[in-house]
């Protein structure tokens, strides 16, 4: 695969100006002495990048690279993507424009 592509569980390869993402869980559980239970969190933000699609395809027919690549930890809208399973772990699927920001 070419530099900054990868594929994810079992040779997932998203397509045009997609990306696949790990959402970052929360690390804090307890708030005020209180156990939060996983469907009263708020659906994560941010998240690692582990495979993005080779670029959205313009007009000309030229390939536009996109602006982010694997391992590049990022801000998404919340309710952005499609939420998938593979092997047994969470990814969100989305498009280059639902990504907000990098974060370092």
């Amino acid at each position: 695969m070419a530099k900054g592509k990868a594929a994810v569980g079992a040779g997932v390869k998203p397509l045009a100006d997609r990306v696949v993402v790990k959402p970052l869980e929360e690390a804090e559980q307890m708030r005020g002495g209180l156990y939060i239970p996983d469907t009263a969190k708020e659906k994560p933000s941010q998240g690692e990048i582990v495979a993005v699609g080779p670029g959205k395809l313009s007009d000309d027919g030229t390939r536009l690279e996109l602006d982010v690549s694997v391992g590049d930890k990022v801000l998404y809208g919340k309710y952005s993507g499609t939420d998938v399973t593979l092997e047994g772990e969470e990814y969100l699927i989305l498009r280059e424009t639902d990504i907000l920001a990098i974060v370092p």
